[in-house]
C-alpha cells in the first residue's frame, strides 16, 4: 500500500510542477514598452502540445500495464494498474476541462461587440 501513497505523491508533484510552469515566476513590470521574452520561454501552443502529449503518454502507459497484467506478468500488480488507469483518466478529464474553458473564452471573445 506504500507504493500507492508514493504514486499519489508523485502525481501531486507533477501537477504542482505543471502549475508552476504555466504560471511562471511573478515578475515586476519593466520600464520598457515590450517585455523581453527569452528563447527558453515556451509559447502557449508548445505548452498545450506538451500537455496533450503527456496525457497521451499516461494513457499509453496505463494501457500497457493493463495488458501486461491481463497476460499474467508477475511484475505488474493490480494496484499499479488501477492507479495508472486513474491517473490517465484524471489527466484526460483535466485536459478536457482546459479545452472546454479555452473554447468558452474564444466564444466569449468572438461574441464581443466591436
Amino acid at each position: 500500500m506504500e507504493t500507492g501513497r508514493a504514486d499519489i505523491n508523485s502525481v501531486l508533484l507533477q501537477m504542482r510542477q505543471m502549475q508552476a510552469q504555466i504560471q511562471g515566476p511573478i515578475e515586476k513590470p519593466s520600464n520598457t514598452i515590450a517585455a523581453s521574452k527569452t528563447a527558453d520561454d515556451p509559447n502557449f501552443g508548445e505548452m498545450m502540445a506538451n500537455a496533450v502529449n503527456d496525457v497521451n503518454d499516461q494513457q499509453a502507459q496505463a494501457k500497457a500495464l493493463a495488458t501486461a497484467y491481463e497476460q499474467g506478468d508477475p511484475s505488474v500488480d493490480l494496484t499499479q494498474v488501477m492507479i495508472s488507469i486513474q491517473k490517465a483518466s484524471l489527466s484526460f478529464e483535466a485536459m478536457n476541462q482546459v479545452r472546454n474553458r479555452l473554447v468558452r473564452a474564444y466564444e466569449d471573445i468572438m461574441n464581443m461587440p466591436v
